[in-house]
């Protein structure tokens, strides 16, 4: 299948954006804290083409599902809500969006908590912008994109994914301050890459844990008198919540103090610690892992080169990211051998993605 075969025409435009996997500050970022997101090679490519009728066309060539929005009051499910949520926030922002055609392909996993969703919306929004010659920045379509999530997806996400799909490349870490926006490009600690692993658990947002969670950090927040969790630096200060809002704040509070320890400038050795001790505390504290995602975690932690390991993403499944020394890449190998061995099916999705060492 493609474009024309789907839709009888040819595609006037296309564009891309890809998914990220955050090596620190996880749960903040709704809570006004500070992220270190970078992009992965997998992208997702949204084609467009102007309708010929009334209505928006959405085609998924991953799922092979066809959606045409008829009434234009109702959101659709699925993959389409997204698209959809995204033509409905241009338009409240001002923008006459006419009846499209939407061809989406991605090799982005989903479920894994590589933001398959934040790519989604980044690359419809700048299909859009490039069809229409839209005025909109990449901090825009960021912004566009997360009200699109929130909105139409029912999920209340923070900025995160989107900023890093909108801005971050493959080479760098973005650190990004969720509340002020400011950003900064960071290199990857000395002589070293990054390997993220699938734990063949899936997870959906808006059917997990993910809202409760930020409920009561919100509440959280309220008990403390401030705006957002964000507001507070010293740990101690949570032990005066009931439970189990003193360990949520707890997590969000030394989350947020080990993203800005990177900032100082970290050994590939530090680096690793601080994201072991994000996994224990998004273990224990936040509660969002599952036993997958720990056993996962605690053979890559134990194998050589690397220099830690953590659940990434929202947990609930999904996918964990290990810092490892440049050329121990191929201790993936060995550590899915292990995992399947302990009754799990894994997949490599970062570096070779391709490759499904499933047993």
């Amino acid at each position: 299948m493609n474009f024309q075969h789907i839709f009888g025409k040819l595609s006037e435009i296309q564009a891309s954006a890809p998914g990220r996997v955050n090596l620190l500050g996880e749960h903040t970022d709704y809570n006004d804290g500070f992220v270190l997101p970078t992009a992965i090679p997998q992208h997702t490519t949204v084609q467009l083409s102007f309708s010929d009728d009334a209505q928006h066309h959405f085609y998924s060539e991953n799922l092979q599902e066809r959606v045409s929005i008829l009434d234009i009051h109702h959101t659709p499910s699925g993959f389409a809500s997204y698209v959809f949520g995204c033509i409905e926030v241009l338009k409240q922002a001002g923008y006459t969006i006419p009846s499209l055609n939407v061809y989406v392909q991605s090799s982005v996993p989903m479920g894994s908590g590589l933001s398959s969703s934040a790519a989604l919306e980044v690359a419809t929004l700048r299909a859009i912008r490039q069809l229409l010659h839209l005025p909109i920045d990449d901090v825009e379509i960021a912004q566009l994109a997360q009200q699109a999530e929130i909105h139409y997806a029912g999920v209340q996400c923070g900025i995160m994914d989107q900023m890093a799909s909108s801005l971050a490349d493959t080479q760098h870490i973005l650190f990004l301050d969720t509340r002020t926006l400011e950003r900064r490009v960071l290199p990857f600690p000395n002589k070293t890459t990054i390997l993220v692993i699938d734990s063949g658990v899936p997870r959906t947002l808006a059917t997990s844990g993910y809202n409760q969670r930020r409920a009561e950090c919100q509440e959280a927040a309220q008990f403390l008198g401030v705006k957002a969790l964000r507001d507070i630096n010293d740990a101690k200060v949570t032990e005066t919540l009931p439970e189990p809002l003193n360990r949520r704040a707890r997590h969000v509070v030394t989350e947020n103090n080990r993203v800005l320890e990177v900032l100082q400038g970290v050994t590939p050795k530090r680096f690793g610690e601080l994201m072991n001790a994000s996994h224990t505390s998004l273990r224990d504290d936040y509660e969002v892992s599952v036993p997958a995602l720990d056993t996962l975690v605690q053979i890559l932690q134990k194998t050589a080169g690397v220099f830690g390991a953590r659940l990434t993403g929202a947990g609930f499944g999904g996918a964990c990211v290990a810092l490892v020394a440049l050329g121990e890449e191929k201790t993936a190998t060995q550590v899915l051998e292990q995992y399947n061995d302990a009754g799990y099916t894994g997949q490599i999705l970062v570096p070779d993605f391709e490759v499904n060492h499933a047993a």
